[in-house]
């Protein structure tokens, strides 16, 4: 008996149309020969195999990164002003060594949080990338 094979659960009723560019079709040619497997399958599980990824507006992404990137801009440009007048507190002799513990830690939180955000954006780059 041939044909083709059943299908483990579900019936597949409906269908999608999509237009491919010249060289876009030579691929998934390609990839049929190669890989011995129709067309229909190789898109069917590029998509499906891909489904629960996160698809991302890169549009939206960049008006965010931009507005995270002037705030990050403003931030460290407010901590190299407290720097400064901590710098001129201390050449006086008025820099009390609480204010500077505080800063400290007040620095360390916005490191932590600077790194947290890069490697969150690695993770996205990452993804567009795949």
């Amino acid at each position: 008996m041939s044909g083709r094979p059943k299908l483990k659960s579900g019936k597949r009723s409906k269908k999608i149309d999509a237009r491919f560019t010249d060289d876009e079709y030579e691929l998934i040619a390609k990839l049929e020969k190669q890989f011995g497997i129709s067309k229909t399958e190789i898109i069917r599980m590029r998509v499906l195999n891909d489904a629960e990824k996160i698809v991302v507006n890169a549009k939206e992404l960049f008006k965010y990164l931009d507005s995270i990137g002037a705030e990050m801009g403003r931030a460290g440009n407010n901590i190299n002003q407290l720097a400064k007048h901590a710098n001129t507190l201390k050449l006086k002799n008025a820099l009390s060594p609480s204010v500077v513990t505080e800063f400290n830690g007040l620095l360390e939180d916005y490191i932590g949080i600077q790194q947290t955000l890069e490697a969150a954006l690695r993770k996205i780059v990452r993804a567009m990338g795949k």
